[in-house]
């Protein structure tokens, strides 16, 4: 009674496939089970068959495989070469800046502003632009020292040598002796007419940047370097418009080499660069060390443009009594005054007067009055200033220390 209440339907005895049985001949019509593909059998050691391919190769799958590794290589192989042939600004500052200098100088044109870059033996490569006709000039280094130079000669691409006096341990540059990759970034280092060091990429030879621009004239006698920050060439010309990359193998890099013609001296009433000079201060900004600052700062853009009539005016009444722009004239007619620092300010008198010391360098004619065949010297000055008409103006100057030579390192 049990087996009929039973709803389950009988097992089937579990058989194995007649084909998967060992040794079993193999079926000849269809199969109702799922079978495993056969493996075709390896022949013996050393038999036919011994090269056949793995089952799982897919030609068609590896050979996209390949083709990406190539190009996967090559993209990286390209991204080194480009890397190398790229540079960084701050990496070039860091390995040339101290190197590259100013110059500065009296001439019978008045243009002698210009960068500059230190060679070992104390030889300065710049632009023949700025010291032609030269008078007098100094090279401005970037830890502050003030040298003397002499205008050993200039090429016919218009880079001049100069010669520093001094001892000779200062920062120099590197110069790469081969022929750069055209493809490699340069840079040139260079101050503008301000006096800030700055560092612009000039493309490659490939593909020069135009600098007209980008850099004032200040950047004409410039190094141009590599991503190393070793000298490739020197920046020249009359102007930045007309400017060009002289090349190593084109620059003088000793006192006697062939191609280095010597500067023509004329006897004429120099002057030094024309730009704005504003004094900077060593002591608090205060209003009253800002109307030093104007006040002085006047006067020496007078003396530099040699401008006597306008000095006058800087003059309180009582100094233009007693003085004239003729004697003026007679004084400075070939200073030029730069790097000038107000160091103290203190006020004078009920009326709000000031009495400033200020340092500064000066380069002027060896033959000018009370020169004494020098070419610069360094000054330090206490001006006194009244106000007059709701500004200051000059009353009296005491000189507190006059260094001929303005050797000042």
């Amino acid at each position: 009674m049990g087996e009929q209440g039973r709803r389950e339907l009988p097992r089937p005895p579990r058989r194995v496939p007649s084909w998967a049985a060992e040794n079993a001949p193999e079926p000849s019509g269809p199969r109702t089970t799922i079978e495993p593909r056969r493996r075709a059998a390896v022949a013996a050691a050393g038999g036919a068959g011994g090269d056949e391919l793995p089952p799982r190769f897919r030609p068609r799958f590896v050979l996209p495989l390949v083709v990406f590794v190539l190009v996967l290589g090559a993209a990286a192989g390209w991204l080194v070469r480009a890397d190398s042939l790229s540079l960084d600004t701050k990496d070039v500052q860091e390995a040339v800046g101290p190197a590259v200098v100013r110059v500065l100088a009296t001439t019978c044109e008045g243009t002698g502003q210009a960068s500059g870059v230190l060679l070992p033996g104390g030889l300065v490569l710049t632009a023949a632009s700025a010291i032609r006709s030269p008078i007098s000039v100094a090279v401005l280094l970037q830890d502050g020292a003030v040298r003397r130079a002499t205008v050993n000669g200039s090429t016919s691409d218009g880079v001049a040598l100069l010669s520093m006096a001094g001892p000779v341990d200062k920062p120099t540059a590197g110069v790469e002796q081969e022929v750069p990759d055209p493809k490699a970034e340069r840079a040139v280092v260079a101050y503008d007419l301000g006096g800030e060091q700055v560092v612009v990429p000039a493309g490659t030879a490939e593909q020069p940047r135009e600098l007209a621009g980008v850099v004032d004239a200040g950047a004409l006698g410039a190094p141009v370097v590599d991503r190393k920050g070793r000298l490739i060439g020197v920046f020249t010309g009359d102007t930045v418009a007309a400017g060009k990359i002289v090349p190593t193998a084109a620059l003088p890099f000793a006192r006697n080499v062939t191609g280095l013609f010597p500067e023509p001296v004329k006897t004429c009433q120099s002057r030094g660069p024309q730009t704005p000079v504003e004094p900077d201060l060593a002591v608090a900004n205060t209003p009253l060390a800002g109307e030093v600052s104007t006040a002085l700062g006047e006067y020496l853009d007078a003396l530099n443009q040699h401008d006597f009539t306008a000095m006058q005016t800087t003059y309180s009444t009582r100094l233009r009594s007693r003085s004239s722009a003729k004697v003026d004239a007679s004084k400075h007619g070939t200073s030029y005054a730069f790097g000038a620092v107000i160091d103290k300010v203190a006020a004078s008198g009920a009326a709000s007067d000031a009495d400033a010391d200020m340092m500064f360098t000066v380069l002027f004619s060896p033959t000018s009055t009370q020169a004494n065949g020098q070419t610069c010297a360094q000054l330090r000055i206490r001006y006194h200033l009244v106000r007059e008409q709701q500004r200051l103006r000059i009353d009296g100057a005491q000189t507190l220390a006059n260094r001929s030579g303005c050797d000042t390192d």
